[in-house]
């Protein structure tokens, strides 16, 4: 990848001319504002700093210890704790929160506790940069929101909530929201640094600096680049790409403005499940097989021709792996309009786009006598196990988006205290443009440089259209989203109560087709798309602060998550059939507590969850009923120079209901939902030395509905340590899965193969900040 710093600089440019007469990023002082408890002794420090002022899924910003619902923040040195490889993995440190980061560094299923993850990516819970969706939905097919989310330095910190408010305060996000927020320039200064993969081929460049630009404003930009194979065996240089982000505030007399801008082009590969066995429901590796490692990426493939919209042909890179592209541009802005009136607004549009390439095993091998087709042993026989390898081929057209988020609130004195009321009106606009082409090939069952093997076809190891060319499409969609919401929040003393209403409003247009055979698209047989649905959620909660340490609050809450590209091809969708959707109905309560050093939030939920779903890998359509309940507890301490975070989640899940067919399956357990999952990660400053890491753990869980394969329990630990060479000058060594364990975080329905995470990954890296 070529980083567009031309196009880059002149964006830059016109950001900083924009700001030559306006523009900052300090939200405008709250009036009528009532303490929290009558106490004039500064609240004390803790590990879980609960005095943190969250702005995620709230109407107004509050504190951890005064907001009614389960939220978690991160900060840098906390992610960095946790060695993360991708986005994803940074959430498997998050009690409550189920990130199946198998994927490589995109293409992650993610949930929150009780509620299930029965489609790919992300359906019940909303990622966010700055309190906007990177993807209007988080699980469009092959699409998810992870993709193009990458961590470096210019994330400021992480705040996650999971259920409560996330219902009302954003669309398509019942069971939570995962929010990065950026940096902007609050702090004077920048990072540089460099990072090397041991034992593999990865080098990555990071950058960050920020200041002021005058008194009234400032800016921020960074980004990162890498190169190289990656963590898994390609035998290639399978990674390139990189991105990088800025903003510029101007803090004015009563408020801010922002602008910023994001540039990601970046490639790396997928990681798809490989063959394994099954044996009386115990899941067993192939020889060979390596699940930690393979990918069946090779420098022997042929380019895998498939077939456009029109009916034309382009040739791809199989082992490009996953492609993505995303250009953006963003307008925040907060006004302090006196006699307690505030307005904020929140805008941006992005352009996305990209292609999904990975290896699909569609059966786990068999034995044979074969003739090698491609590679330094071309014309050879081979007597071995060969396997049928689909390339899962699907070009990401357009997934553009244009967003916006404006809100109006109004602050009164009430009896002695503070009602404040909400009106918002969130827009958006989401493109959806894939073709999927599913093309099989022959294919030597190795993890080590496969090669493909002779087939009747001319083109070597070419098998033809996968599935019997089922699964050939063009989708040409346009999601349209209007939802108006409204919160009341009073506060009094130690007491807040707060109730949230939302419509969310969705009109679908466009076409979808399948290619005939898998051969060619008639547009005859198209598939029209001409529908509104809508749907009204609420949240009430309340939290009473009995003292500076100790709190309780209660939630109950009702959110939808809207069908998207799941459902084209089964109901007719031209208004002429009612159109199904998810929800989430959720009730939650919970205490938080503190004393010196230590705290606690713990967190008693049951979730609800209706939904339906179609599974591409099984083309199998599902409606399930779930009913979960459970515990959540998020602890930390400090003491000195020591200090441990940590959480563990129980889940009692159950499907309660299913549809025809598929009785069968009620009273079971939901596929891939461990009772229990737990964090621990420990850290320690010795003078210029700091070390610390994570042990992240998951209880055994179904691989199926049917509950007829097991998903063995794991653990995976994480190390770091790093050393202040000078007060500028640091070096640092990460290591994620130390341990090289195998953890399965799915298993397709009959066995044949399973994705689990990545093994021993060891990065070497340093670092200056100036």
């Amino acid at each position: 990848m070529v980083l567009r710093t031309a196009k880059l600089g002149c964006m830059a440019a016109a950001i900083a001319a924009a700001f030559t007469h306006t523009a900052s990023a300090q939200q405008a002082p709250e009036t009528n504002a009532v303490p929290a408890v009558q106490d004039s002794a500064p609240a004390p420090a803790d590990g879980l700093n609960l005095e943190r002022v969250v702005v995620t899924g709230t109407a107004s910003r509050s504190t951890k210890m005064r907001s009614s619902v389960s939220v978690s923040t991160m900060d840098a040195e906390n992610i960095a704790l946790a060695a993360p490889t991708s986005a994803a993995e940074v959430l498997r440190s998050i009690p409550g929160v189920r990130a199946e980061s198998s994927g490589g560094e995109g293409n992650a299923n993610i949930t929150v506790r009780g509620v299930p993850i029965s489609a790919g990516g992300a359906r019940y819970v909303q990622m966010q940069e700055d309190g906007l969706p990177v993807l209007q939905s988080g699980d469009f097919n092959f699409i998810t929101p992870d993709s193009y989310v990458k961590i470096d330095g210019t994330l400021d910190h992480l705040e996650v909530v999971r259920g409560g408010s996330a219902s009302t305060l954003a669309t398509n996000s019942p069971g939570g929201i995962i929010n990065f927020i950026s940096k902007t320039g609050e702090q004077e200064g920048g990072n540089i640094g460099i990072q090397r993969g041991l034992g593999y081929d990865e080098t990555r460049y990071d950058f960050d600096y920020g200041g002021r630009l005058d008194a009234k404003t400032r800016f921020f930009i960074g980004g990162h680049y890498r190169t190289g194979e990656g963590q898994r065996n390609t035998g290639m240089s399978t990674e390139d790409g990189g991105q990088i982000r800025g903003n510029i505030t101007r803090e004015l007399d009563k408020g801010w403005i922002r602008l910023s801008f994001k540039h990601l082009d970046d490639k790396a590969p997928t990681a798809l499940p490989v063959p394994v066995r099954v044996t009386n429901g115990k899941v067993s590796e192939i020889a060979g097989i390596d699940p930690r490692s393979t990918t069946f990426y090779s420098p022997y493939w042929v380019r895998d021709v498939s077939l456009t919209r029109e009916n034309g042909k382009v040739s791809s890179n199989v082992n490009d792996g996953l492609r993505v592209k995303s250009d953006a541009f963003g307008i925040a802005a907060s006004f302090d309009l006196g006699s307690g009136v505030t307005l904020s607004e929140n805008f941006r549009k992005s352009q996305n786009s990209g292609r999904f390439l990975g290896v699909f095993p569609a059966n786990n091998g068999k034995a044979g006598s074969y003739t090698i087709a491609t590679g330094p042993d071309k014309g050879k026989a081979y007597n071995g196990m060969a396997f049928s390898a689909v390339v899962f081929n699907t070009s990401i057209d357009n997934a553009d988006n244009t967003l916006n988020d404006v809100k109006l609130s109004k602050s009164f004195a009430v009896e002695g205290g503070k009602l404040t009321a909400t009106g918002g009106l969130y827009s958006s606009l989401q493109k959806l443009g894939l073709t999927w082409n599913f093309n099989e090939y022959l294919m030597q069952l190795t993890g080590d440089k496969p090669a493909l093997l002779q087939t009747a076809s001319s083109t070597p190891g070419y098998v033809g259209p996968a599935w019997g060319g089922c699964c050939m499409r063009a989708v040409d969609m346009e999601y349209k989203l209007l939802s108006p919401y409204v919160n009341l929040g009073w506060e009094k003393g130690p007491l807040n109560v707060d109730a949230s209403v939302r419509q969310d409003r969705q009109r679908a247009n466009g076409a979808a087709n399948i290619a005939t055979g898998g051969l060619a698209y008639n547009p005859a047989a198209g598939q029209l798309v001409d529908y509104n649905i809508h749907h009204t959620s609420y949240s009430v909660g309340g939290n009473y602060q009995f003292d500076r340490n100790f709190a309780a609050f209660a939630r109950i809450s009702d959110g939808v998550a809207f069908n998207a590209d799941r459902i084209l091809f089964g109901t007719p969708l031209d208004g002429s059939a009612p159109i199904n959707i998810n929800t989430v109905r959720q009730v939650e309560g919970g205490v938080k507590w503190r004393s010196g050093g230590a705290s606690a939030f713990l967190t008693l939920f049951r979730a609800k969850t209706d939904e339906t779903n179609f599974e591409a890998t099984t083309q199998i359509s599902t409606a399930n009923r779930y009913d979960a309940k459970g515990a959540e507890l998020e602890a930390a301490w400090k003491l000195g120079d020591f200090r441990v975070n940590g959480g563990v989640t129980y889940t009692d899940a159950e499907i309660v209901g299913a549809a025809p067919g598929m009785e069968a399956t009620i009273g079971h357990t939901p596929r891939r939902q461990a009772r229990f999952t737990y964090q621990i990660a420990p850290s320690y400053t010795w003078g210029a030395l700091t070390a610390g890491g994570s042990l992240i753990g998951t209880s055994r869980s179904w691989a199926d509905d049917a509950s007829t394969i097991e998903m063995p329990a794991f653990r995976v630990v994480n190390a770091f340590v790093r050393y202040e060479i000078t007060q500028q000058l640091n070096l640092s060594l990460s290591v994620n899965n130390l341990f090289d364990k195998i953890g399965y975080t799915e298993v397709e329905g009959d066995g044949h193969a399973a994705r689990s995470i990545g093994g021993r990954a060891v990065k070497l890296g340093l670092n200056y900040s100036f």
